[in-house]
């Protein structure tokens, strides 16, 4: 017996966020497989795909490029136990199409020929998480196989052009071809033989935000300027004990499958801080502060010109430093590789910058993740010359140094706590192994 089923998004899989439609993956008559994805949607932090609820033909897909998705509305249908009668494709074409009875079928033309014939073959049409990929890394999509339905390219596809290398070179080369001189026409030569160029009207080219990029503009706006004053507090720190501390256990992390970085003894520093502070893992309310019992630290994540995304690793507290590494090894590869959910980056209640890896030495400040009341930044480790006392005389010695800082919610936090964290955390850092 034929059963129409509604493809949907669930309500778990959304979590709260807002969802635009992406594209569709399949068209009307297309056999699926349950759990094959069907559309590709995009969130203000990740993309996601939908799955089939049930292996069947797809019967009609109703919903548009850019449409807002909510959680348990219908996307399309898929028949269940027969075969379609196509009803809607709205999907890569964007358009709508009735279904009519035979006697009303027009004679094939050559019009409808050339429709049928672009229909069977998707390698031209890709999601904006593909064509973002494509334009940071200065890619042509011809130039890259599809193994998705009908061709079609897909993310993993461009990531795994990329690892591979494959004609990267002389993309490159190509991009970087040095521009052609001006002529005497639009350059002209003043009497000294020194160019003049001539004023004219500023071009440019529109890139239109990302839901991501929009999302990330009007966070910062409203922590900074509308919820949380912020201050920010800088410390030096000797990093002397915990390179001393990696280089003797990095290896034996790496015969385990998980990589030693700086970030994992800063995230263990952090949450062992927090016992001395607990007000910096909280939350503010207007009647009370909210101390949490977990230490949920969402670690900053560049992604290019894509943006920023920080996913979170549970419970840090009640974890070793390996524990702590295999963690942070899964969410920042997750990252990366564009396979976050929203579930990665859900219950956060501390945050770390290390934004030292880019060669900055402090930045300040660095704006509070809402709802949170406080974000560690860990500067460049670079070596620095400082005064120490060696057996009762001043002796300048070289030494691994960074600035750690940390901003704070003003509202919740004064300079004592502030300071006393930083203290805390640092000594820990400093003393690693002692």
């Amino acid at each position: 017996m034929n059963k129409l089923i509604d493809i949907i998004l669930p309500t778990e899989q959304l979590e709260g966020t807002q969802a635009t439609f992406s594209t569709w993956l399949v068209s009307t008559g297309d056999r699926v497989e349950q759990g094959q994805p069907v559309a590709e949607l995009e969130t203000d932090k990740v993309a996601m795909e939908v799955c089939a609820v049930a292996s069947g033909v797809i019967d009609s897909l109703t919903t548009r490029q850019g449409d807002q998705v909510e959680p348990e509305q219908s996307l399309g249908t898929i028949l269940v136990g027969g075969l379609a009668t196509p009803k809607i494709n709205i999907g890569d074409q964007g358009q709508t199409s009735d279904s009519t009875s035979q006697a009303e079928q027009p004679v094939a033309t050559e019009k409808n020929v050339a429709q049928n014939t672009i229909s069977t073959d998707a390698s031209d049409l890709v999601s904006p998480a593909v064509r973002r990929l494509l334009h940071e890394n200065n890619l042509k999509l011809e130039n890259i196989n599809g193994r998705g339905k009908r061709g079609r390219v897909t993310r993993d596809d461009v990531l795994k052009f990329i690892k591979s290398g494959a004609n990267i070179s002389a993309v490159k080369a190509e991009v970087s071809k040095p521009v052609s001189k001006p002529t005497a026409a639009t350059n002209p030569v003043s009497s000294f033989g020194h160019s003049m160029p001539v004023a004219r009207p500023l071009t440019g080219e529109m890139q239109p935000h990302t839901n991501m990029r929009k999302s990330i503009a009007s966070h910062m706006v409203s922590s900074l300027l509308e919820t949380s004053p912020h201050v920010t507090s800088v410390f030096e720190m000797d990093m002397g004990n915990i390179i001393e501390h990696r280089k003797w256990h990095k290896k034996e992390y790496l015969e385990c499958g998980v990589k030693l970085t700086f970030t994992t003894y800063f995230l263990a520093a952090m949450a062992k801080a927090v016992t001395t502070v607990p007000q910096v893992n909280a939350k503010f309310h207007e009647e009370a502060l909210e101390l949490f019992s977990d230490v949920n630290i969402g670690v900053g994540t560049a992604l290019g010109d894509a943006g920023l995304v920080v996913p979170v690793v549970q419970q840090v507290q009640s974890m070793n430093l390996f524990q702590i590494a295999k963690a942070l090894n899964s969410q920042t590869e997750k990252a990366r590789n564009g396979k976050l959910t929203t579930a990665d980056m859900k219950n956060g209640t501390l945050t770390i910058s290390n934004h030292g890896v880019s060669g900055s030495l402090f930045a300040t400040p660095i704006i509070i993740n809402q709802p949170q009341v406080a974000i560690l930044g860990v500067g460049k480790l670079e070596k620095r010359v400082v005064v120490e006392q060696i057996n009762g005389e001043d002796v300048m010695v070289i030494r691994p140094k960074c600035y750690v800082s940390l901003s704070i919610d003003h509202r919740a936090l004064d300079a004592h706590q502030t300071n006393l964290y930083l203290s805390e955390f640092v000594n820990i850092v400093e003393s690693w192994g002692e």
